[in-house]
């Protein structure tokens, strides 16, 4: 069943909302650079009320109202916002205010299909935090959801990273020749706890530590780098294998403290991810290991690490031929690219997208394959079990 037709079948009657005269009086409008696109922002927690500064930042966006359902979180999101936005605690009210161009969605991991298919109805453009979207049928959901005139982007920021394309580019084009496998980390030393004012509101706010809300260490953190490699490769994972436990937090917490997944990929690639919280050595790392060398990436920083002789005169760094190359044996050339902040590029690709209406790298497809990798490994680990894709998948990602 095609995207189109699950629309249909689904029984999704209430999208007919979307292409109405009203709703859509404002979307495609934005014709001159002068254009301001009006954003709400729904989730006003650490996540979205650091991101309202950036936002504020950007050029044509303008945060014109917020929604949370705790006061405080609301209260911090409107005072960093410039400009007084009018401020909600349901949702559903602000998708009702016409002069909303966009939404910025960051909200627990189990509302990201509810609400983001709530604002396409509503005929808003979207940017939706990762994971895009929890369990098969909330990404199912929510996929079906997106009408052609919309922009939908999940936020993989490192696909809007400009030092993330341009590996990618070089990657592509045989740097590393022959990619085997992928060694992925993002280590950390802490709990992961935020401070809870009041017992009633430990799982709002701690809502990662619980299965019913969150995709635990693989949707909050592993899923950039899942979504990094299934970029690479152009390609989704054939199986899923993992394991975790709650060894060392002993809490009260549901999700994992440590993590362990390796995913096989066609041609033999196999990709593995680690998440701990008990040692932050390394912190945040991509390996890239082919047969002509490895690339490594950080947040913001790459190096290429050649495999075999090596000519440092003649050497081709990124594309730069003859140049001499600064590199000892044992030791990375960094590979230069000039590029802004991942998050904030990303808020400004959104915005370009909306502008020139064209679909973002990062959208509902490339966020949905890896929300279903996510929910293949969170499978996996708790049912302890290989977990292969399933090509029912196929069906309604084409």
């Amino acid at each position: 069943m095609k995207r189109r037709d699950f629309v249909i079948k689904s029984g999704m009657a209430s999208l007919a909302l979307a292409s109405s005269t009203s709703v859509l009086a404002r979307i495609n409008t934005f014709e001159n650079k002068n254009d301001t696109i009006n954003v709400g922002v729904i989730g006003t927690g650490s996540r979205g009320n650091g991101m309202i500064p950036f936002i504020n930042e950007i050029p044509n966006l303008k945060v014109v109202s917020c929604c949370d359902i705790l006061p405080s979180h609301l209260a911090e999101g409107i005072k960093r916002a410039e400009g007084n936005p009018k401020g909600y605690s349901d949702y559903r009210k602000l998708l009702e205010n016409k002069n909303i161009d966009a939404i910025y969605m960051a909200t627990p991991f189990n509302t990201h299909s509810e609400i983001g298919i709530a604002s396409l109805q509503a005929g808003k453009h979207v940017y939706g935090e990762k994971t895009m979207a929890k369990g098969y049928d909330g990404i199912k959901d929510l996929v079906a959801a997106k009408p052609e005139n919309l922009i939908y982007q999940t936020g993989h920021q490192y696909h809007s990273s400009r030092l993330y394309t341009h590996v990618v580019d070089l990657i592509k084009n045989g740097k590393v020749g022959e990619i085997s496998s992928f060694q992925c980390q993002w280590n950390r030393f802490g709990d992961w706890r935020r401070p809870v004012p009041s017992p009633d509101l430990e799982k709002l706010i701690n809502w990662r530590m619980y299965k019913e809300y969150s995709g635990g260490l693989v949707a909050e953190l592993c899923s950039h780098q899942i979504d990094f490699v299934n970029w690479v490769l152009d390609a989704t994972p054939k199986q899923v294998m993992g394991t975790g436990g709650i060894d060392y937090w002993k809490d009260g917490r549901e999700t994992y403290d440590n993590i362990h997944l390796i995913y096989s990929y066609p041609n033999g690639v196999e990709a593995k991810f680690t998440c701990l919280t008990t040692n932050a050595k390394d912190d945040y790392q991509i390996k890239v290991i082919g047969s002509k060398g490895t690339i490594i990436l950080d947040y913001t920083q790459a190096w290429f690490y050649p495999e075999g002789n090596y000519d440092r005169k003649l050497g081709e760094v990124d594309g730069v031929s003859g140049a001499t190359v600064q590199w000892e044996e044992g030791k990375g050339i960094p590979i230069h690219v000039n590029h802004a902040d991942p998050s904030k590029q990303a808020l400004m690709d959104f915005r370009d997208s909306i502008m020139n209406n064209q679909q973002p790298l990062s959208n509902e497809i490339t966020g949905a394959k890896t929300a279903v990798a996510v929910q293949m490994a969170l499978d996996a680990m708790y049912e302890n079990k290989i977990v292969e894709w399933n090509s029912d998948y196929d069906r309604w990602l084409s």
